[in-house]
C-alpha cells in the first residue's frame, strides 16, 4: 500500500484527508517540488532548497522547519522514501494554510509528500517541435513549479495530439523557454546555451546543476533570449530534468548530425561524479 507524508505524519495514501478550506485547491496558492531521494539524501538538495526558499519568499510563505534545510529535509523524507524499492521520486506539494479570499490570513504552509519508484530516462527524443497553442509567461513566480502548471498540462496535450516525443515552449515574443517538463540546452561552437529566466522558464534544478558541471569542465554556458533559429542551427540540442538528460534527434524537421556530441558526453560523465 502506498504511503504519504501529510504535515510530517506518515500514513496510507488512501487515508489522506486534506484540510478544508484549501487555498492550494481554491487559488493554486503554493508550489511543488519533484526530487529524487537515494542513499539517505535528496539529490542536488542545495538546488532544490534554493528554489523552495525562493518560491516561499515570492509567495510570502514560511517553509515548515521540517523542510527548511538539507538535514531536516533528508530526515523528514527518509521514512517515505523507505516505502519504495530503490531510489524514490518524491513530489512535495506546499500550499498556504487557512482560508480567506484572495488576501491570505497567514504565511504558514501545509504540505504533502508522495513517493514512487524512480525511473531514470536518458533515452533520445526522436521527434520534437515548437509549441503552436501554448507558451510561457514571465512573472515574479514563473521560476517556481506550480503557479503555471496548467500551461504544461496544455502543452503535454498538444505534444500528444501532434504525435511528438517532445514539445518546446516559446514565450510571447517567440523566445525559446523550455520543454513540457524539462530544461532545454543546445551546443554551438563547443559552448553551452540555455534560455534565461526572462523567457518565463522554470528555474530548473537540473539546469542549475549542469551549469555547475559545465563550469567545472571549463565549458562556457550562456543564458539568453534565443529564437528557434538558434536551436535549429545548433550542433546538438538536449533536455534535462531530475529524470535524466535526453538528446533530441530531430527538431521541427531538422535532423542533428551530432546527437551524441563530445561536449554532451563530457557533461554526462562529469554529471555522474557529482
Amino acid at each position: 500500500m502506498s504511503q504519504a507524508l501529510l504535515n510530517g505524519r506518515l500514513l496510507p495514501a488512501a487515508e489522506v484527508e486534506l484540510p478544508l478550506p484549501n487555498r492550494g485547491l481554491q487559488f493554486n496558492d503554493g508550489f511543488f517540488e519533484t526530487m529524487v531521494y537515494e542513499g539517505g539524501a535528496v539529490r542536488w538538495a542545495a538546488h532544490h532548497l534554493g528554489r523552495m526558499q525562493r518560491a516561499a519568499t515570492a509567495l510570502h510563505l514560511e517553509l515548515p522547519p521540517a523542510l527548511a534545510n538539507a538535514a531536516a529535509l533528508n530526515h523528514t523524507l527518509a521514512p517515505l522514501a523507505a516505502t519504495t524499492a530503490g531510489p524514490a521520486r518524491i513530489r512535495l506539494q506546499l500550499w498556504r494554510a487557512g482560508g480567506g479570499l484572495y488576501a491570505p490570513a497567514t504565511q504558514q504552509a501545509e504540505w504533502l509528500a508522495t513517493a514512487a519508484s524512480f525511473v531514470p530516462n536518458n533515452s533520445p527524443v526522436g521527434t520534437a517541435d515548437f509549441a503552436q497553442r501554448i507558451g510561457t509567461q514571465y512573472s515574479p513566480v514563473s521560476f517556481c513549479k506550480g503557479p503555471y502548471a496548467l500551461h504544461y498540462v496544455l502543452a503535454a496535450q498538444e505534444r500528444d495530439a501532434r504525435g511528438l516525443d517532445e514539445l518546446l515552449l516559446l514565450d510571447a515574443h517567440g523566445h525559446v523557454a523550455e520543454s513540457v517538463s524539462a530544461a532545454v540546452f543546445w551546443i554551438s561552437n563547443n559552448e553551452l546555451h540555455a534560455p534565461a529566466p526572462e523567457s518565463g522558464c522554470v528555474a530548473g534544478v537540473r539546469q542549475a546543476h549542469l551549469r555547475q558541471v559545465a563550469q567545472q569542465l571549463g565549458i562556457r554556458c550562456h543564458l539568453g533570449l534565443y529564437r528557434p533559429a538558434a536551436l535549429l542551427a545548433a550542433d546538438a540540442v538536449f533536455t534535462a530534468n531530475v529524470a535524466g538528460i535526453r538528446n533530441i534527434e530531430r527538431l521541427a524537421g531538422t535532423a542533428y548530425k551530432q546527437t551524441e556530441h563530445p561536449l554532451l558526453d563530457a557533461l554526462r560523465r562529469q554529471d555522474l561524479k557529482n
